[in-house]
């Protein structure tokens, strides 16, 4: 068994990839922002009932799952609930980079300070995570690095610009640095869900552009994007593997040998494709890494 950090566990794929994982015997810290104040503000507040909740729960299952702070926009934090969970057990196997946020609207009406806001919690606090947690596991030459990605940066729906731009930072993010983190014997998995509208709050709390005026301009347009989760529900195949899916799919890979753990995985159940789409890149990306000499650094290896 393990010993498994997860960021973002508040809500969604987070939260229930956490429960099930400490229901299948791993040591599972769940991560979120603001454990530990009360009352805030609402989002703060909603917070603590969720960490109050999965404390609970845990007692009542008897699971070894532990509530942790970490805030992905804080290499401060990142560094010290990885600390933590480091002494507290002596080890730590997995970190499982999930935190995420999504953004609704017209491209040019989000600025520049919006997007930025955005990459820095989907693609750099996942970098965040990666430098805290890199030393041990570069120490211990083992380890898993785990991004729950999207299938979006393959799909590039529209009207969610910004997020698929910021899914597209850290699935690149992630593929460079597997090329290093192999030579340590550290294993990569990103896992590729598809368009989910139940399970987690993606849409409800989705984020909005701060340019009014722009937003107004395209304003032809608003009835496509209100129906935007509508139409993307209508391309879901039953029966649904939803966010639970994704979250058996996590526990499922994470109990595989070292070495035959896949580096990428798609849970879709719109059934768009993109297994086809990461054949073809993989291929091309191995071909020219072995043309550079560089073929050592495609698969982990602890020699």
């Amino acid at each position: 068994m393990s010993v498994i950090l997860v960021t973002g566990a508040g809500t969604g794929i987070g939260n229930l990839a956490a429960l099930q994982l400490a229901g299948a015997g791993h040591t599972v810290y769940a991560s979120m922002r603001d454990v530990a104040r009360r009352n805030a503000d609402r989002a703060t507040a909603m917070r603590e009932q969720r960490a109050t909740a999965m404390r609970e729960q845990a007692e009542r299952k008897g699971v070894d799952l532990h509530v942790i702070e970490l805030d992905v926009t804080s290499q401060e934090s990142a560094d010290t609930a990885v600390r933590t969970v480091a002494d507290q057990h002596g080890t730590l196997d997995v970190v499982i980079n999930n935190a995420g946020h999504l953004n609704v609207g017209y491209v040019e009406a989000f600025t520049d300070q919006d997007v930025m806001r955005l990459i820095d919690v989907n693609a750099i606090g996942a970098h965040r995570v990666n430098r805290a947690v890199l030393p041990y596991f570069r120490q211990r030459r083992a380890g898993v690095l785990m991004y729950v990605g999207s299938t979006i940066p393959v799909t590039t729906p529209p009207f969610l610009g910004p997020y698929v731009v910021s899914k597209a930072a850290m699935d690149a993010l992630a593929v460079v640095t597997a090329y290093e983190a192999n030579a340590f014997g550290i294993e990569t998995v990103i896992v590729m869900p598809g368009a989910i509208t139940e399970g987690t709050e993606h849409f409800p709390s989705a984020g909005r552009a701060s340019d009014q005026d722009v937003t107004a301009a395209y304003s032809a347009l608003d009835p496509l994007v209100e129906r935007n989760e509508h139409a993307t529900a209508g391309l879901l195949k039953h029966p649904l593997m939803g966010a639970a899916g994704v979250a058996e799919e996590i526990v499922r890979v994470l109990g595989l040998p070292f070495g035959e753990k896949p580096f990428r995985t798609v849970i879709d159940d719109a059934h768009a494709g993109v297994e086809r789409v990461n054949d073809i890149a993989y291929e091309t990306r191995a071909d020219f890494v072995r043309r550079l000499g560089f073929a050592g650094l495609l698969s982990p290896s602890r020699s």
